[in-house]
Parts: structure tokens; C-alpha cells; sequence
């Protein structure tokens, strides 16, 4: 048991000889639990140089060896879902010496990842998807009649989504040959039951029950019918008492468990047994999130991931530090409940992510986490606003993808009274791609009845929500990951004018319209190029009495974003000018067409030209076009 994170490489003397699964199974079995020991304190090293995904990595050190050693990856497929388990993985997969570069720019991603390694069979940032793509991975594999096994890993919530079950469904109707492990680490389906349930799994997963049990079929099939059934449901009863094989077994899985997880005796042979059995399997393991690291087992949830851990520079700052973009969504939560008592709150599995601990232990009986089911969430915050309560959706950008028909068809469709907080809008930094909300301005302003905000400050954002939340429809407000500018918070809710942007500040030739997080940036550039700056607030609808001003008076508009350009605010400014006959000069600047990999936040904006100089030099390379007619024809071959 590690009681604290080490600071200096640890000595790893058997891990530094596996550099390939293939070394691995060199090995001899009886040395798997000093590899394992080895593995953990390595990633508890690792994680502390650079910080990231931490527990539940943690809990899968023993699986991810056993599954490595039993099957001879990377032809037979595995398939990780919530890719925060991923990091021993990496480790045994030729990237261990990488391991100090994780989450950084032109380093390891956090997630599995098809082109970093063979070993990345799939791409994974949200969750429930592992099933669905082993399963294709299976069909593939029998429809070319290629000798390969696939194993999906499945756990840390994903089977709450209703994407798995589909996938579970679905693989029973095709009977494909693969293993879905379920990784129940106290954060899925149940508790371990004890030692019965261990006795059990023996048996169902050796090859003589398995024969037994086939041709214990063939002989009661010609037994009467009602003897049939009382064997049938004698071995259904068994396995009821100890275990959920019932619901898995009716949807077509040969159900296998719970085991010990940690327990490498009974893993490796397990899965070697499993290993020749046809048609869909499950596999029920019962893991500790944290496993090893004594603060991580008794906090799972706090040590879900972790800081870099920095060295000690002699007395902490007393300077307060500046609350996140979540906390001043938390705190706004907590006031307007307080106000009306029918303000309800939802979450997709992200209490602590999206600020809402606080309010979750005030509003209990207000407080509605669904677990990782994002299109449930909304069609149930759609319900509750159909019979008279005010639901607030606390949701991250990325995550809201997954409801996008629910928004369209059960929300927006019918108008109903629905508050979206959405969160990590813009790009995200370590997390990279997958967790980006670089879309929402484009595919929430297309959408009728939707108000769209995309506050520039602290103090925006707690207004933002109280005005979404007056609004008689559905309003979104999207902001960022971490912390603001740091402006100062107005206790009193004032909901501002719908549409309505505002001037920060007046020059010559060149506006800016600021949507959203880049205001302090953009205000930094129009410093240089002496330009009006317009805070617009509002994406849909648009201050378009503001535009026709700024048009007026200058010889170009630039629209600044942290969204994709295609489709986004500045397409509205855009559309908004052509649809008046206006011929107005735009520069559009915003994320590319293009996804931006990981790295931190300031790093991934200069790479887009989305810093202050990036900005300023953008708009004099368009300003120069503009006076030299030859250069715009340059500019347009």
C-alpha cells in the first residue's frame, strides 16, 4: 500500500524489461504480482510529474496486465472505454518512457488514441462506447474469418449509459465471438457479495462446467419439458442469489462473476478459460478505484485525477485565489433556488466537475444526478418542464453533443422553460479533442427558440444565468474551463436585455466583435491597432442594431470566438450582413477546421492564432490586403 505519491522514479527493475506486451508473456505467471506492484508505483510517479486521469488507472494495474498476458494483442483487439483507465495500458504498450510527456503539447494524449499506438484500437473520450465498437470489431473479424478475439472494458459508470445496452443487445443478436469485462469498481452496477460469488465464478468459467452445461442440454431436451425448466431455473436461481447473471444472461450474454479483480490467480485463468468459449460473453470483475495509494482508495471521487505535483517554494500565497467558471455556476445555483423553489437541477454524472456539490447537499430533494445518460437528462429536464418546475441543465459542451435530438426535438421543439449551463466551451487544454466544446455556438444558434450568452467574465456568466433562467424558453450559457479575467462578482441577479451587447471600447478603422472567453485577448490586441472592441454577449439573437453601428464606422468588423469559425458567431454576423445587402469586409477568427490537440489552454490558442499577437497580426495581414488590391488576389490563389 503507497501512502504517498513518489517524487523520484522508482526502481522497476522487472517492468524495465517488458517493453511490449509480447515481453510480457514471457514471463512467468508467478511474477505477475511484482510486475503489478512495479506498475503502480511507476503510474503513481508518472501521474505526479505531469498530473492527469489517476484512480481509476489505479484499479485496473491486474486487469490490464492479465488481459495483455492472455491475449496476444495487437491482434486480438482491446477495446477501453472511459479512456481514464488507459494509463497502465500505455505503460505496457511500448510507451513508458513517453509516460512523462502525458497530456502536453507533442506528447502521450490521455486517452487511447488510434495514431499514437497499434495498441489504441479505438479512439475513447466519452464514455459507453467500448461495446459497440468491439462488437464491429468482432463482426469484422468473421466476416474475413480472421483468427482474433476482442475484449471490450467496460466500467468507472459507463454502464449506466444506455448506448451500452444497446451494444449488449445487439451482440446477442449476432452471437459474435467477444468478452465484455465489466469493471465494477464501485462506481457501476453493485457491491461484492464475498466469497459465494468467487466459488461460483470458477465454475462458470471453466471449460468442464461449460461442457457439462452443453451437453446437459442436448440430454434434457429429450426429458419432458417441464424437467427442462426446473433445471433451467434451479441454475438461474443460483446465480440470482449471488450475482446480476439474470439481466445479462436474458439479454443473450453467458455471464461470468463477480470476481476479484486484483486477484491475478483467479484473473489469468479465468480469461484463459473465457478464452475459448464461443458466442458473447461477460466477465464481472470487482475493482477498487485507487487501488494501492492509500488517499486514493479512501477518495475516489477527489482523486478521480490529479494536479502536477509541484515542489515545495517556501510560504503559500495569501492572495485569494480566483474562483473556476464552475464554482460561480455552483454558487449562482444555490441563489436562484433559494429564490424559487422550482428551480430543479440535472446532471449527466458530473456533480463535482460542474460545481454543483454544494447545492446537491442544500437541495437534496432538488438535485437529480442521472448518471452518464446525457440524452435522458434532457428529455427528463424536458418532462419536468412540461408540469411546471424550472429545470437547470448542468452540462459540459463536449457531453451535450450526445443529446443533440433530444435538445432539437423534446426542448427547443416545444419551447419548454429549460436553462443549459454549459461548461468546458472553448478548448479544454490537457484533455485535448475529445473533451473540447469547440462546436456549441454552431449547432446550438441553428436551432429555433434557442437564446444563446457566451459571457466574457465572471460577473457575465453569474448574470447570463439568471437572465437564461427569466427567459420563458430554452437559454444556453457556455463558458469556460477554469478560471476568468477575474472581475469582481455582483451579488444582486439583474437579467439582462435579450439581444443586447455592449461597446468596451471605441477607435478607428478596425471593431472587434468579441463572443465570449477571448475578450481579455482581444481587448489586448485592439490596444496595438487602436480598434473598437464589442463585448456582443449574445449569439442568438444578435445586437444587430450594434453591427449596423460598428459597420458604419469602420473599414472592417473581425469576429473573435473560441469556436469553430464554420457555422459559428461570426457566420451569424456574417449572414446577418448579407441578409441586409451590406458589403462589409469580415474577418472570421475563431478554431479551425481542423481538431486541436492537447496541450495546455494558452499553448493550444497561440497554435490557432488566438492569442493577443496572433490576433493583432491576423488582422494587419487582413488590413494590408484591404489597401493593396494585388495582395488579395495573393491572398486568393
Amino acid at each position: 500500500m503507497f501512502k504517498e505519491i513518489p517524487l523520484h522514479r522508482p526502481t522497476t527493475p522487472l517492468l524495465d524489461t517488458v517493453a511490449s506486451p509480447a515481453d510480457l508473456r514471457q514471463l512467468d505467471v508467478d511474477d505477475l504480482p511484482q510486475l503489478a506492484h512495479e506498475l503502480r508505483e511507476f503510474l503513481l510517479y508518472t501521474v505526479g510529474q505531469t498530473g492527469g486521469h489517476f484512480g481509476a488507472g489505479l484499479g485496473v494495474v491486474e486487469l490490464t496486465l492479465a488481459l495483455h498476458y492472455v491475449y496476444n494483442t495487437p491482434n486480438d483487439r482491446l477495446v477501453w472505454d472511459v479512456g481514464h483507465q488507459c494509463y497502465p495500458h500505455k505503460i505496457l504498450t511500448g510507451r513508458r518512457e513517453r509516460m512523462g510527456s502525458m497530456r502536453q503539447g507533442n506528447g502521450l494524449a490521455g486517452f487511447p488514441k488510434r495514431d499514437e499506438s497499434e495498441y489504441d484500437t479505438f479512439g475513447v473520450g466519452h464514455s459507453s462506447t467500448s461495446i459497440s465498437a468491439a462488437l464491429g470489431m468482432a463482426i469484422a473479424a468473421r466476416q474475413q474469418q480472421l483468427d482474433r478475439h476482442t475484449v471490450a472494458v467496460i466500467g468507472d459508470g459507463a454502464m449506466t449509459a444506455g448506448m451500452a445496452f444497446e451494444a449488449i443487445n445487439h451482440a446477442a443478436h449476432t452471437r459474435a465471438n467477444m468478452l465484455v469485462v465489466l469493471n465494477d469498481n464501485q462506481m457501476s452496477i453493485s457491491k461484492n457479495t464475498g466469497g459465494l460469488n468467487t466459488y461460483f465464478s470458477k465454475i462458470w468459467a471453466s471449460k468442464t462446467y461449460n461442457q457439462i452445461r452443453d451437453g446437459g442440454k442436448s440430454v434434457l431436451s429429450k426429458l419432458p419439458r417441464s424437467a427442462t425448466e426446473i433445471v433451467a431455473r434451479l441454475e438461474e436461481y443460483m446465480k440470482g442469489m449471488v450475482s446480476p447473471a439474470p439481466l445479462f444472461e436474458e439479454l443473450g450474454f453467458n455471464y461470468i462473476g463477480p470476481i476479484d479483480g486484483h486477484d491475478l490467480d483467479m484473473l489469468v485463468p479465468t480469461l484463459r478459460n473465457i478464452r475459448e468459449l464461443e458466442g458473447p460473453q461477460m466477465l464481472h470483475i470487482m475493482t477498487q478505484k485507487g487501488k494501492g495509494f492509500a488517499p486514493a482508495e479512501a477518495d475516489p471521487v477527489g482523486f478521480h485525477a490529479i494536479a502536477k505535483i509541484e515542489p515545495k517554494k517556501g510560504p503559500a500565497s495569501t492572495k485569494p485565489k480566483k474562483p473556476k467558471y464552475q464554482d460561480i455556476f455552483g454558487a449562482w445555483l444555490c441563489d436562484e433556488a433559494d429564490r424559487d423553489d422550482k428551480l430543479v437541477a440535472i446532471t449527466p454524472a458530473m456533480c463535482e466537475g460542474s460545481g454543483m456539490v454544494t447545492f446537491a447537499k442544500q437541495f437534496p430533494e432538488r438535485f437529480y444526478d442521472v448518471a452518464i445518460a446525457e440524452q435522458h437528462a434532457l428529455t427528463l429536464a424536458a418532462g419536468m418542464a412540461c408540469d411546471g418546475l424550472k429545470p437547470v441543465v448542468a452540462i459540459y459542451s463536449t457531453f451535450l453533443q450526445r443529446a443533440y435530438d433530444q435538445l432539437i426535438h423534446d426542448i427547443a421543439l416545444q419551447n419548454l422553460d429549460v436553462v443549459f449551463g454549459i461548461d468546458r466551451a472553448g478548448l479544454v487544454g490537457e484533455d485535448g479533442p475529445t473533451h473540447s466544446g469547440a462546436f456549441d455556438l454552431s449547432y446550438l444558434r441553428c436551432i429555433p427558440n434557442m437564446v444563446v450568452m457566451a459571457p466574457s467574465d465572471e460577473n457575465e456568466t453569474r448574470q447570463m444565468l439568471h437572465t437564461g433562467y427569466q427567459y420563458p424558453g430554452p437559454a444556453a450559457v457556455r463558458y469556460p474551463r477554469g478560471t476568468g479575467p477575474g472581475v469582481e462578482l455582483v451579488n444582486t441577479l439583474t437579467a439582462m436585455e435579450i439581444g443586447k451587447g455592449l461597446l468596451r471600447r471605441e477607435g478607428r478603422e478596425v471593431a472587434i466583435l468579441n463572443f465570449g472567453s477571448l475578450l481579455t485577448v482581444g481587448l489586448s490586441a485592439a490596444e496595438n491597432l487602436d480598434a473598437s472592441v464589442a463585448d456582443m454577449r449574445f449569439v442568438k439573437p444578435l445586437d444587430t442594431a450594434l453591427i449596423d453601428q460598428l459597420a458604419d464606422g469602420h473599414q472592417l468588423l473581425v469576429t473573435l470566438e473560441e469556436n469553430v469559425v464554420a457555422g459559428g458567431a461570426g457566420s451569424a454576423v456574417v449572414e446577418y450582413l448579407n441578409q441586409q445587402g451590406r458589403s462589409v469586409p469580415v474577418l472570421q477568427l475563431g478554431l479551425p477546421d481542423r481538431f486541436v490537440d492537447h496541450g495546455n489552454h494558452g499553448e493550444q490558442l497561440a497554435s490557432v492564432g488566438l492569442s493577443a499577437e496572433g490576433i493583432e497580426q491576423q488582422i494587419r495581414q487582413r488590413l494590408a490586403a484591404l489597401h493593396d488590391p494585388r495582395a488579395v488576389i495573393s491572398s486568393v490563389k
